[in-house]
């Protein structure tokens, strides 16, 4: 279908720009792309189109893990309800503000920055983490939560692509040996080095946070947040001890690493992250309600109550999360990723193929939503090209890698980017919208830097 199997896409964000609405856009893109997988069937009757649309949907809870992401994003729901109202938040943002730990903004972003570097044996931890931890401080000193959202998103693949010990390079090395890549080791540790987009994302982060100073959409949501901390208002919850936060935090990391270890048969990297996630976010569940048991403040139906009060807060992104899985599965029944690929041309001249193989990646990643996904298409196109042009193979991979982190930046429909803007408790729309300029520049400056390195290596 070519051109046309990007018209889903097209539909979705049409709808997003006129009517300022995720979920009917995302509806939109999947009647869209059903009406096109029918004709496409030689069937003309656009009355199955909503019904099929109906199935995609449903369809989505046939894969483990795609459910268990849903499950997550439910439950972190009632764990972040559990750390508000025992007042666990409140009193850690006054002790790390008494202790020194957090006084400045530049503090309270450097924690942020750093928790999720700490964290990157997998990219939903460290958002999550962060996320979590820095809501409060970031309310504290009058920063908005989209400009947390984008702190915690723009760190948390970059770096994870960058410390490949963790889930992403076991992905990225089975593509390479499953693609024939000889020394796929070897290349994809060199690709660190080439990964520009990476480390140019993580510069702009660390630049915003030292120097204070943002541009674009985030402007308007920073003033206005300044203007309500400006008005001292009093903390939601009356802070009691921060072990009510601290414990379920340290518990959700930990019961993380120790579930990547157990489902990778004792080797991190190789965990399962869907089921990992899941299982620690129920376990630290369980902690904080107990902990707030124990304390005679609550009983187990206030509990109840409270638990269910924080997921029905997230039914709207649990809703979008749902939607953009199955717009995805949409795209790749429709072939728009191997349309998308192809748009990196073998007959471009030699200088350009590897920033076009960047571009192309971070095309993908945008329509599909997903990094990994955008790896296991692209890589087995790039590995021929390094077979009969004799390109480095370090090169190569890292504009395949990278694309993949840049696009899904953009994407609305990434499940990074619903999750980001989860953890940090903001609209998705108004993330995504404050996000884009920073994952522009970044993604530009990468193109023009693989050209300039491109006229020293080859």
């Amino acid at each position: 279908m070519g051109w046309l199997t990007i018209l889903p896409q097209v539909v979705a964000i049409g709808v997003v720009i006129w009517r300022k609405e995720v979920i009917m856009a995302l509806l939109a893109g999947i009647f869209t792309a059903e009406l096109l997988l029918l004709f496409d069937a030689s069937s003309a009757t656009a009355i199955f189109a909503p019904i099929e649309t109906i199935e995609r949907i449903v369809s989505v809870f046939e894969s483990p893990g795609n459910t268990r992401v849903l499950i997550f994003s439910l439950v972190i729901g009632c764990l972040i309800a559990y750390m508000r109202h025992s007042g666990g938040v409140s009193a850690l943002v006054e002790m790390m503000i008494n202790k020194g730990v957090t006084r400045t903004k530049k503090q309270a972003g450097l924690l942020t920055f750093f928790t999720g570097i700490v964290l990157f044996v997998e990219s939903n931890l460290s958002v999550i983490t962060a996320g979590i931890l820095s809501r409060g401080i970031f309310d504290k000193f009058g920063m908005s939560r989209e400009r947390l959202a984008y702190v915690i998103d723009s760190t948390s693949a970059p770096v994870c692509i960058l410390l490949l010990l963790n889930g992403w390079g076991a992905v990225a090395l089975a593509n390479m040996q499953q693609s024939g890549l000889e020394n796929a080791e070897g290349a994809l540790v060199g690709s660190i080095f080439y990964n520009f987009y990476a480390w140019i994302a993580l510069i702009i982060v660390l630049f915003t946070i030292m120097t204070d100073r943002i541009h674009g959409p985030l402007k308007h949501y920073e003033k206005a947040m300044q203007q309500k901390a400006e008005e001292e208002q009093a903390p939601e919850f009356v802070g009691t001890k921060a072990r009510y936060m601290i414990v379920p935090l340290i518990s959700l990391i930990g019961l993380i690493f120790a579930f990547m270890y157990w489902t990778g048969d004792g080797v991190i990297r190789n965990g399962d992250g869907s089921q990992s996630i899941l299982y620690a976010t129920i376990l630290s569940c369980l902690v904080a309600y107990a902990m707030m048991l124990s304390s005679g403040q609550f009983t187990h139906i206030k509990l109840v109550e409270i638990g269910f009060k924080g997921m029905n807060e997230l039914i709207q992104l649990v809703t979008i999360v749902l939607l953009s899985l199955a717009l995805g599965a949409s795209l790749r029944d429709l072939g728009t990723g191997a349309f998308v690929a192809g748009l990196a041309s073998e007959n471009l001249p030699l200088i350009l193929i590897v920033p076009m193989l960047f571009l192309a990646s971070s095309l993908m990643a945008f329509t599909t939503g997903t990094s990994w996904g955008t790896f296991a298409l692209m890589i087995p196109i790039g590995v021929p090209l390094i077979q009969m042009l004799g390109l480095p193979p370090a090169f190569v991979i890292s504009a395949v890698l990278g694309g993949g982190v840049f696009g899904d930046h953009c994407s609305p429909i990434s499940d990074t980017t619903v999750i980001s803007s989860l953890a940090a408790g903001c609209d998705l729309l108004d993330h995504v919208k404050t996000q884009l300029p920073y994952a522009l520049v970044g993604g530009g400056l990468t193109f023009i830097v693989y050209i300039i390195t491109g006229l020293f290596i080859l």
